[in-house]
């Protein structure tokens, strides 16, 4: 139970981490999937 617990504490860390530093990089999809032609509201 404990192994367990740690692992998804690692994989909520993991997920964070990769939010933020994919954010922060310009990988959100909103940036990557637009052009000078498509506009997002």
């Amino acid at each position: 139970m404990k192994t367990m617990l740690l692992a998804f504490g690692t994989i909520a860390v993991i997920a964070v981490g990769a939010y933020y530093g994919l954010h922060s990089a310009g990988f959100s999809a909103a940036q990557t999937t637009t052009s000078d032609s498509v506009r997002l509201d």
